[in-house]
């Protein structure tokens, strides 16, 4: 083996970060996040990129075989490795307390279920787990079957609206006790863009799609007014057969109503047809109840 490391580069290692997480995806094994999960932490205004340097790539000649990387808050360090490498992962423990983010002692390990190597690694260096929870999938070998409320229906992909999607996930999201929301008529040319400003203000940040990004598959809902109030993004990897569904959010004034249940439901009959057998969820108690099952199980450690 000619084990080499290098580290991350958005603009040029984004495509060899995406195949190595589907190639080493292991939904029954447990092994580590799905591809979507780091891209689009990447394209969101609440994920602090300013570190991204940090992650670091290990190769097997041009094979990737390992990946350590933070999603938010920057403490909170991920490990992806190939199956057999598993020998790498006191190495990959100690690049991460040596070198990824651990600012004021709070660096903390996102270890999941089949990931004991990493875990064994990580008891040799004083951590310990102070946490865990299973999130939630829906297995499409079961059926959704909620239907759209009365007054409600679904908006044509040709049809969608970005600033009022954009809204809806202001307002969704919980920001509206930052201000209201602004469109895009509201900016100028003074408009100071840096995100640190953008989210004092109360203005939207815009980014370009992520590479691997599927929006056309993406579920909105809207009332008889036009107004968006339900909204479900999909990352379709088919590769892995996998319905990876973020993020969900309804609007304030439309929960309860069985908007996200609906949403989800035309979600799974859209993916089901094309080859999916699984969608994500989340670990709410909302998933349990309109049938989602067992997924990941999360465990967090802490050094002392």
């Amino acid at each position: 083996m000619n084990i080499t490391t290098k580290q991350f580069n958005l603009l040029s290692d984004i495509n060899a970060v995406w195949n190595f997480l589907v190639e080493t995806y292991d939904r029954e094994n447990d092994s580590g996040r799905p591809a979507p999960f780091f891209e689009y932490a990447l394209s969101s205004s609440w994920m602090d990129t300013s570190y991204s340097f940090l992650d670091r790539l290990w190769f097997d000649g041009d094979k990737v075989v390992a990946f350590v990387y933070y999603e938010a808050p920057v403490t909170d360090i991920y490990f992806n490795v190939r199956k057999g490498y598993e020998f790498l992962a006191e190495e990959l423990v100690d690049y991460a307390v040596s070198d990824m983010p651990h600012f004021g002692g709070e660096q903390q390990f996102v270890l999941f279920g089949g990931q004991q190597a990493i875990k064994d690694a990580a008891a040799k260096r004083g951590f310990k787990q102070v946490y865990e929870y299973t999130d939630l999938v829906f297995d499409f070998k079961n059926e959704l079957h909620y239907g759209l409320p009365e007054g409600y229906h679904f908006v044509g992909p040709e049809h969608i609206d970005i600033v009022k999607c954009s809204k809806l996930c202001w307002y969704g999201f919980g920001h509206g006790e930052k201000g209201e929301f602004k469109d895009w008529d509201a900016y100028d040319d003074s408009l100071d863009w840096t995100p640190a400003k953008s989210h004092k203000s109360g203005w939207r940040s815009f980014v370009s799609p992520s590479p691997h990004a599927t929006p056309e598959y993406n579920i909105i809902i809207a009332d008889t007014n036009e107004e968006y109030v339900c909204f479900a993004g999909m990352w379709w990897v088919p590769q892995n057969k996998l319905a990876y569904m973020e993020p969900l959010c309804t609007h304030p004034d439309h929960r309860r109503k069985g908007l996200a249940a609906a949403t989800l439901t035309e979600q799974y009959r859209r993916m089901k047809a094309l080859g999916a057998t699984c969608m994500t969820g989340g670990e709410d108690e909302f998933y349990k109840k309109i049938g989602y099952g067992k997924g990941s199980h999360w465990t967090f450690w802490k050094k002392g």
